[in-house]
């Protein structure tokens, strides 16, 4: 399996994983940076990990990181749904 190293120098496989790329982008960014990094730093590490990528695999983690961003978007959707239904009762 091929895989991609952070700025850092973490190695990152490309197995699909989301949540592990996720996971290492906010583990990198707050070793580095720790509560001082900006909108340009995470640009730039995303940036980095995303030039070492085929075009194929940049478009297997879109549609994966849209997934789950639609996911999460319902449940924060029916969260406020069944608040505002509780409220009213």
């Amino acid at each position: 399996m091929r895989s991609i190293t952070t700025t850092g120098g973490i190695a990152l496989p490309l197995d699909g994983d989301l949540l592990a790329m996720l996971e290492t982008l906010y583990k990198e960014l707050n070793t580095r940076y720790a509560l001082d990094r900006t909108f340009e730093d995470t640009v730039r590490e995303i940036a980095h990990l995303l030039d070492q990528m085929t075009d194929e695999e940049r478009r297997a983690y879109l549609a994966e990181s849209l997934f789950l961003n639609t996911v999460t978007y319902e449940n924060e959707r029916l969260g406020a749904y069944v608040r505002k239904v509780t409220e009213n009762a």
